[in-house]
């Protein structure tokens, strides 16, 4: 229940709204000046205040200000014992919510009553708005100050504001997604809908009907028609993720879809045109995958328009300390813990690490250290997954001198297949077997992270 304060100098005109406010189901405050309304204010919350124009000791006006003086923005209606276009005008510049004139009638006391508190409720989801917008763009914000990430920088200013197709190649984990985001709210089309598809994460049979919408009755359970993903990104941009994750049969409708701006939903035969950019992702080697025959030639030079790559965590350490500080502010926020102190030996230890998975192993391990430090100070040890320097070796086959005595500790090795075996065994090992949070670990797709188990030299 909203608690109103009302000021006025006069006691029978305070004991009218007093009486008036209690009726309509409101808690009421009374001050008769403004020194005493400003004592109320700070012994409890206020919704609402009423105050009289004019008071010999503080006016409502000089109310206000010294309200926002102090930080509080409660809102304000100011009630005047005579009419007067020039006060009102005066009244809501300086920031009151409504102006009324003595004797206030009790359904004009009501519309307004509602009216400011209607005001102060959306002002307040305004605010809430803002911030979460604010940290919504500070987490899609590029952080970094080393030349690479400078270089980066350009190239997205560059293309932009064009409509050419982007293809942006990287390890996982290296912020391909943020990047098209900066791509397209960098450009023409910032106001129109960024919409993205995870070609990995979709079920092969669903591809097309998210890709191109599908009428009713296309299929068992489409009990309505629905809109594909092209339809929903008209005049905006469409960021195709893992794109190298495609069946090559749906390649072919999809390069047509680019290139002609236009397709059939899945079961019509109405021809749609949209107005649509691409920018896809991949973190394989799609000239590998085109000479391998598992990715279409004439698509891949559809995408690769500009092409650009994502530098990995390892080749931009200097961006490191600055990137620890964003995630410190995140998880503080996020988790509502206490962020402890991070000592410059322990920084410089997170420096010397190879980060395989890259922003977003590195973002991980920030986050957990957080919450097992427990407002402590962030030592080597908050970290000793990723510092642990020598990797303990399990299971090895013999092939590798390390092997050879079971669990022990040996140096990494130089095959590309057990390292990434080691790594994957450490994954698994640290979320418990499982397998979605050791593919986010790992900063790779759950179904990458399959096909890699299911790799002999793997499993």
């Amino acid at each position: 229940m909203p608690t109103i304060l009302c000021v006025d100098d006069e006691p029978a005109v305070l004991a009218v709204l007093e009486q008036s406010l209690v009726d309509l189901g409101y808690q009421v405050v009374v001050a008769t000046n403004g020194p005493e309304a400003l004592q109320a204010i700070e012994r409890a919350p206020i919704d609402l205040i009423l105050a009289e124009a004019q008071m010999p000791q503080m006016s409502g006006l000089e109310m206000l200000k010294a309200l926002e003086d102090r930080g509080k923005h409660i809102p304000m209606v100011i009630i005047a014992s005579f009419s007067s276009v020039e006060d009102a005008v005066l009244s809501i510049r300086q920031g009151a919510v409504d102006y009324l004139t003595k004797p206030v009638r009790r359904e004009t006391l009501e519309l307004t009553v509602q009216h400011a508190l209607d005001f102060a409720r959306l002002r307040r989801e305004n605010e809430v708005f803002r911030e979460e917008l604010t940290r919504i763009k500070a987490r899609r914000r590029i952080v970094g100050r080393s030349k690479a990430i400078r270089e980066l920088q350009e190239v997205i200013a560059t293309v932009a504001p064009t409509r050419a197709s982007v293809l942006l190649e990287g390890e996982s984990g290296t912020g391909k997604e943020l990047i098209a985001r900066a791509i397209h709210e960098q450009s023409t089309r910032r106001d129109q809908a960024f919409i993205t598809v995870n070609c990995a994460a979709l079920p092969e049979g669903l591809v097309e009907s998210v890709l191109f919408g599908h009428e009713k009755g296309a299929f068992t359970g489409a009990t309505a028609r629905s809109a594909g993903a092209f339809e929903r990104a008209d005049s905006g941009t469409l960021l195709l993720d893992e794109i190298s994750e495609m069946r090559l049969d749906l390649q072919a409708k999809l390069l047509r879809a680019i290139q002609e701006q236009e397709f059939e939903r899945v079961g019509g035969r109405e021809v749609l045109h949209v107005d649509v950019r691409i920018i896809a992702t991949t973190n394989r080697d799609l000239r590998a995958e085109v000479a391998g025959g598992r990715f279409r030639a004439d698509l891949y030079y559809r995408l690769q328009v500009v092409p650009i790559r994502t530098p990995p965590l390892r080749e931009r350490p200097d961006d490191i300390p600055v990137l620890i500080q964003g995630f410190l502010k995140s998880a503080e926020v996020n988790l509502g813990v206490k962020v402890g102190d991070m000592s410059p030996e322990t920084i410089e230890a997170l420096q010397a690490y190879s980060w395989p998975g890259n922003v977003r192993e590195l973002a991980n391990a920030v986050e957990r250290a957080v919450i097992l430090a427990r407002g402590r100070p962030l030592t080597m040890e908050s970290f000793a997954p990723y510092l642990s320097g020598p990797i303990i070796v399990t299971n090895t086959h013999a092939a590798h001198p390390a092997a050879e005595s079971g669990d022990t500790i040996g140096e990494m090795p130089f095959d590309l297949g057990e390292v990434q075996r080691l790594m994957i065994e450490r994954a698994l090992k640290e979320t418990g077997g499982n397998r979605t949070k050791a593919a986010r670990l790992l900063g790779i797709s759950e179904r990458t992270l399959r096909n890699k188990l299911n790799t002999p030299s793997v499993a």
